[in-house]
């Protein structure tokens, strides 16, 4: 009954957050707004019927970016071109498409909790339906409710991750015996991921490195299955990358020039953080504080809000509320979210212990893919960070490795379900903590803007 309070508490607050933020965000103040918009507004002359011979570049320097967001704010952007017969009708179409794209991500955000309630279930042979604790772990990420109220992938990325991390499980309850119809579901899943986003490539490796787990009677039926469900995914996505090859002369184009991976492009201070920076990391967690310091930073936007897109933008530094208060507030968030990140780690730790088990079973095959999902992900984005380097430190943003977090998210919820029968005090008082931790961290996941008007 308690776990049932916790549950409906919880989703209430969730909920409450995604409509306040529906109603007090507008996704132009969100991560190169400007560029995103753009993007949706050129879609038909990068890609449709009016295409142009322009590269995309021209129009946005969000180039590089896979379409698959932005297909349906573009469908909604041109279905109110048509329809509308407002004076100002672009700017009008842009808070609608801003507007129901959040509302679309918000859905999209509950489904993708219901499906990781599935994948904890399946793992742990549960019968029940309802899982606070996923609530709990994964709800408490402040970065959701960010790239959710931005046009951004990384609701796409998740929602689909979870999808193929389930048919995997499916597919190792079936002992690996597959149909077509499993191939083109995972494929195009893969395909799908392709085009989101080109970090969601972090997450394919940890498939194939699950197939050394594997007994020796199974591999051939797995890897066979992979082949051809990666075949797919790459006929699905590959146009896209060879566009930006042709266009660009790489498949993996972006809007900076590398400096190629060097220890020495980061500054000692995005190892290291200096004095001056720790002394605001329970202080004023937020930017420009801590420089280019890559972990406090990481942890600071995670939990709380270190870039202030939630409190304030260059483009409405007089509307943002609490402005003079918020980063006092962050500095406790970062204190007690110190709880929720050792749960994290307790986690994965426990994820690891599963590569070393010797008789396999969907639980261990779940912890070894959240494994090499993480470390695949985490020094993915590390090189990336030292080869694009940015002295602002603009580039170091959760929102980019969310997949990262929900993964470990993901690991915390097996490992604290798993202490229910054996550990049923320490259990509840995890839940209770993490209820309090939630409720004072709340406000980090709100918009502190005023009320939008659309029309």
């Amino acid at each position: 009954m308690y776990e049932i309070i916790i549950f409906f508490t919880v989703s209430a607050l969730i909920i409450y957050a995604l409509i306040y933020n529906l109603l007090h965000y507008n996704p132009a103040w969100g991560y190169d707004g400007e560029a995103h918009h753009a993007y949706v507004q050129n879609f038909l002359n990068i890609f449709g019927p009016y295409k142009t011979d322009q590269p995309a570049s021209n129009f946005t320097y969000e180039f590089f970016s896979p379409p698959l967001p932005y297909v349906f704010p573009a469908f909604i952007n041109e279905a109110c071109k048509s329809l509308s017969s407002v004076v100002n009708i672009l700017e009008f179409c842009q808070n609608l498409y801003g507007f129901v794209n959040i509302g679309f991500l918000s859905l999209l955000y509950l489904s993708l909790l219901f499906i990781y309630m599935k994948i904890v279930n399946k793992v742990l042979k549960s019968k029940k339906t309802l899982s606070s604790t996923t609530l709990l772990v994964l709800g408490l990420f402040s970065i959701n409710y960010k790239a959710i109220s931005m046009i951004r992938a990384e609701m796409y990325i998740l929602f689909l991750s979870a999808f193929l991390i389930y048919r995997l499980l499916i597919l190792i309850e079936k002992s690996y015996t597959y149909t077509t119809i499993d191939i083109i579901i995972f494929g195009s899943t893969i395909g799908l991921l392709a085009l989101s986003r080109q970090w969601a490539f972090l997450l394919f490796p940890a498939y194939f490195i699950v197939f050394f787990f594997i007994n020796k009677k199974s591999k051939k039926n797995y890897l066979q299955f992979l082949i051809f469900s990666f075949i797919l995914g790459f006929t699905i996505s590959s146009w896209f990358y060879f566009r930006l090859y042709v266009d660009y002369g790489s498949f993996t184009s972006f809007n900076m020039e590398s400096s190629g991976f060097s220890f020495s492009n980061q500054t000692q201070s995005f190892y290291l953080p200096s004095k001056e920076a720790a002394s605001y990391f329970f202080y004023k967690p937020i930017r420009p504080y801590f420089e280019n310091s890559f972990l406090p930073i990481l942890y600071s936007d995670l939990w709380g809000d270190y870039w202030g897109y939630f409190s304030f933008t260059s483009r409405s530094l007089d509307t943002g509320r609490n402005q003079l208060l918020i980063g006092d507030y962050l500095g406790r968030v970062n204190l007690v979210s110190i709880f929720p990140s050792l749960l994290l780690i307790l986690g994965f730790r426990n994820s690891l212990k599963s590569t070393k088990s010797k008789r396999k079973s969907t639980y261990d095959f779940l912890n070894i893919y959240i494994t090499f999902g993480v470390i695949f992900s985490f020094f993915g984005y590390l090189w990336f960070l030292i080869s694009y380097p940015q002295i602002s430190g603009d580039t170091i943003k959760s929102t980019y490795m969310i997949q990262l977090f929900h993964l470990l998210g993901l690991s915390s919820i097996i490992y604290i379900e798993n202490l229910k029968e054996k550990k049923k005090n320490f259990y509840y008082f995890i839940q209770i903590s993490l209820l309090i931790v939630f409720i004072h961290n709340f406000q980090t996941m709100l918009s502190h803007f005023p009320k939008i008007n659309l029309f």
